[in-house]
C-alpha cells in the first residue's frame, strides 16, 4: 500500500520536474561551454596561421635583401643578419608545422627546406641564378602559404558551423525530451491526483442529493484515501439520521392523522345532530373545534409538504429552456383562478434559452403567481418580469395587493408564518409556500427577496445564476 500524502506527491512531481529542466539546462550550459572553448581554440590558432603566414612573407623581403646584399658586397655582418631572420623565420615555419591540416604542413616543411638550400647557397657562392630560383620559390611558397591558410581558416569555420549545428540540433532533442519528461509528469501527477479528487466530488454530490447508499471510495494519496473514509463515515451518519428522521416523519404523520380522522368524524356527527341537538353555545364550540382540527391538518400536510421539497430539492435536473415559454406555461396553469377574479397578469421575459432547472423553476414562480393572485383585488395587475445580467436571471413579481407589514418582512419565509394582512377573498393555506420557495432557490444557488411593490403591493424579486452551455 503506497503511503506518500497528496503534499508528499506535489512535492516530488514538483522536484522531477524541476530535475529534468535542471538537466536540460545543466546539460546545454556544458554543451555551450564546450563550444565556446572549440571557437576560442579555433580563433587562436586562426590567429597563429594568420601571424605566421604574414611574419614569413615579411622575413622573405628581409632574406631576400640580405642575400642581395651579401652577394654583392660579401660582407659577413649581411650574413649575419641573413642568419637571424631566417632563425626568426625557421621559428614562423615551425609554428605552422605544429599546426593541424597536411597541406600547411607540408607547405611550411618546403619554406624552412628552401630557406636552409638559399642559405647554403649564400655560403658556398652559388651562382646568382640558383639564389634567384630560391628567393622566387620562397616567395611561390608565401603565395601558397597565403592560399592554404585561407582555406584553412575556412575549413575551421565550416566545421564550427558545422558542429554549431549538431549543438543546437542536439540541445533541441535534450529540451524536447526534457519537456516531454516533465508534460509526462505533470499528467501522471494529474491522473494520480485529480483522480481521487473527482470520487470526492461525486460522492459529495451523492451526499447533497441525499444518496446515502452509495459507499464513498477514494484512491490515490494515503490523505486522501483517509479524506474518503472520513466521509464515508460521514456518510454512514447521515444515512442513519435521514432513515430516523424519515422514519419520524412518517410516525408523527400516522400518530397524528389518525386521530385528527377520527376527531373530524366526531364533530361531523355532533353538527348533524346525531347525539343530540346542540344549544347555541354548543354549536359555536364544535365550529370553533372543527376549524382548529382543519387547520391542524393542513398544517400537518404542509409539514410533509415542505419535507418532500427539501427531499426533492438535493436532486437537481439542468437543461436548457425557453425563459418566455417558462413564464407563459406558469401562467397558463393558473388560467382559472386568473379569469374568475378578473385579473390582469403581465408577462415579459427576453427570447433565449438558457440552461438551469427548469421544473423547480417552475415551482416557486407558481407558488409567487399563486400568493399574487390570492391577495390581488379583483381586476387587478399582476407583474411577472424576466431580466438577464451577466449571466444572472432576476425575476420579479409583483401584484396590487395590500402587500407585506413591516413587522412579518423578517420572518415571511418562515414555515406556518401567514402575514397579518389578510387577502380580499377567503384562501385556504398552510403557510409553507413561500418557505418552498426558499427551499428551492437555495437549493438552485439562487436567492429571492422581498421589496415593496410598485403600488404598495408585495414584491418578490428571484436571483439564479444561470448559463447558455449544455
Amino acid at each position: 500500500m503506497i503511503r506518500i500524502s497528496f503534499r508528499q506527491t506535489m512535492l516530488a512531481g514538483f522536484l522531477l520536474i524541476a530535475v529534468l529542466l535542471s538537466w536540460a539546462a545543466l546539460r546545454s550550459w556544458l554543451v555551450l561551454e564546450q563550444f565556446v572553448e572549440q571557437s576560442r581554440r579555433g580563433n587562436e590558432q586562426a590567429l597563429q596561421v594568420s601571424a605566421a603566414i604574414q611574419e614569413l612573407a615579411e622575413r622573405t623581403v628581409d632574406l631576400e635583401r640580405s642575400a642581395r646584399q651579401f652577394a654583392i658586397l660579401k660582407d659577413s655582418a649581411l650574413l649575419a643578419r641573413f642568419d637571424d631572420n631566417a632563425t626568426h623565420a625557421r621559428a614562423a615555419a615551425t609554428r605552422l608545422q605544429a599546426i593541424p591540416g597536411d597541406a600547411l604542413a607540408a607547405l611550411a616543411g618546403d619554406w624552412a627546406q628552401t630557406l636552409t638550400q638559399l642559405g647554403e647557397e649564400l655560403r658556398h657562392g652559388a651562382p646568382g641564378a640558383a639564389q634567384g630560383a630560391s628567393l622566387k620559390r620562397l616567395a611561390e611558397l608565401n603565395r601558397e602559404l597565403e592560399h592554404s591558410g585561407r582555406r584553412w581558416i575556412g575549413a575551421q569555420q565550416a566545421t564550427m558551423l558545422t558542429e554549431l549545428q549538431q549543438n543546437r540540433q542536439h540541445l533541441a532533442r535534450l529540451l524536447a525530451l526534457a519537456v516531454v519528461g516533465a508534460v509526462l509528469v505533470a499528467l501522471a501527477m494529474n491522473w494520480w491526483l485529480t483522480r481521487p479528487l473527482e470520487s470526492l466530488e461525486r460522492s459529495i454530490e451523492r451526499l447533497g442529493e441525499g444518496r446515502f447508499g452509495d459507499p464513498v471510495r477514494v484512491g490515490g494519496p494515503a490523505d486522501l484515501r483517509r479524506l474518503g473514509r472520513r466521509l464515508d463515515a460521514l456518510r454512514a451518519r447521515l444515512g442513519e439520521l435521514e432513515a430516523e428522521r424519515e422514519q419520524t416523519l412518517r410516525h408523527v404523520s400516522h400518530e397524528l392523522k389518525t386521530p385528527l380522522t377520527a376527531l373530524r368524524e366526531g364533530i361531523a356527527l355532533l353538527q348533524e345532530g346525531v347525539v343530540g341537538t346542540l344549544a347555541g353555545g354548543q354549536q359555536e364550540v364544535v365550529d370553533i373545534l372543527q376549524h382548529q382540527v382543519i387547520t391542524l391538518q393542513r398544517q400537518i400536510e404542509g409539514l410533509l409538504r415542505l419535507n418532500a421539497v427539501a427531499l426533492e430539492s438535493r436532486r437537481l435536473h439542468y437543461q436548457r429552456w425557453s425563459l418566455r415559454q417558462l413564464l407563459s406555461d406558469v401562467v397558463s396553469a393558473r388560467e382559472l383562478q386568473i379569469q374568475a377574479r378578473q385579473l390582469r397578469v403581465e408577462s415579459e421575459a427576453p427570447a433565449i434559452m438558457r440552461v438551469l432547472d427548469g421544473e423547480k423553476l417552475q415551482v416557486v414562480l407558481d407558488n409567487l403567481l399563486s400568493n399574487a393572485i390570492d391577495f390581488s383585488p379583483d381586476g387587478g395587475l399582476i407583474r411577472l418580469r424576466a431580466t438577464l445580467a451577466d449571466q444572472t436571471l432576476t425575476i420579479t413579481c409583483s401584484d396590487q395587493g395590500p402587500g407585506i407589514a413591516a413587522e412579518d418582512a423578517q420572518r415571511i419565509f418562515d414555515p406556518f408564518v401567514q402575514g397579518r394582512r389578510a387577502p380580499p377573498t377567503p384562501r385556504q393555506g398552510s403557510g409553507v409556500g413561500l418557505s418552498i420557495v426558499r427551499e428551492l432557490m437555495s437549493a438552485m444557488g439562487g436567492e429571492v427577496r422581498l421589496a415593496a411593490g410598485p403600488a404598495g403591493g408585495a414584491n418578490f424579486t428571484i436571483e439564479l445564476p444561470c448559463d447558455e452551455q449544455n
